[in-house]
């Protein structure tokens, strides 16, 4: 089985000529299925930019990085669409759309998918009961607390059933106890569907909530090392 992540000898620059700023060098790993990978470092030093490459969200400059066995690098704009499909994204903001109910903010990651309206409904609504919002489907976001919209944001990554998630800060906006519920839901509907999940996250309530912890400082991978609790 491939690896879910395969990333060798990496190195991306913001800006030219003079004003040319190196942000990832040399960085190479690999993220095998149903691998919960935490991404740690101090602000500025890489983790974002890493991210989004990883999420084909930016172009590769240098250097490999495969998602699911397919190269990235010189990759037209059909074949990342296609790749992005397979990803589920969770972000700080959670990105819901204010005009949509929760079961039409799950529904919009399905649209891509050759499913029947009925399909998507069911679906969204099985993944909204999934994660303890069976009373709030039609619910808009206005209407939810901080942890339910989040909640809805983690239904909307996973109810593609995507082969990778990409969460970014996911519990920086949440108290203690709704942070680790959040991330404890992740991790229980990740593994059930064999998905690998890549958390960036500077909370240290959640640290042990993986298999690895990666550390990055100033554009390196300075820490690739298993979780001591769970190893």
């Amino acid at each position: 089985m491939n690896s879910i992540i395969s990333i060798d000898n990496l190195n991306h620059t913001y800006g030219t000529g003079a004003l040319q700023k190196p942000v990832l060098s040399s960085i190479t790993l690999t993220i095998e299925p149903g691998e919960i990978v935490l991404l740690t470092g101090p602000s500025g030093s890489g983790k974002t930019t890493l991210l989004t490459l990883m999420g084909a969200l930016r172009s590769v400059q240098d250097g490999s990085l495969k998602l699911f066995g397919q190269e990235l690098r010189g990759a037209g704009k059909s074949k990342l669409i296609q790749v992005r499909s397979q990803i589920g994204f969770i972000f700080q903001a959670h990105n819901l759309l204010k005009s949509l109910t929760a079961w039409e903010n799950v529904n919009m990651s399905l649209k891509l998918h050759k499913l029947s309206r009925q399909e998507r409904y069911d679906r969204s609504i099985a993944m909204l009961q999934s994660v303890g919002l069976g009373d709030r489907t039609h619910y808009y976001p206005e209407n939810l607390s901080g942890g339910q919209k989040q909640r809805v944001a983690i239904a909307r990554a996973l109810v593609s059933q995507p082969k990778l998630i990409l969460a970014d800060e996911p519990t920086a906006a949440l108290d203690s106890k709704t942070g680790r519920d959040v991330v404890t839901l992740m991790q229980t509907l990740a593994k059930e569907q064999g998905c690998a999940i890549l958390l960036v996250t500077h909370d240290n309530r959640i640290l042990d909530i993986n298999d690895r912890i990666l550390k990055m400082e100033d554009g390196c991978l300075v820490q690739d090392r298993p979780n001591q609790v769970t190893a």
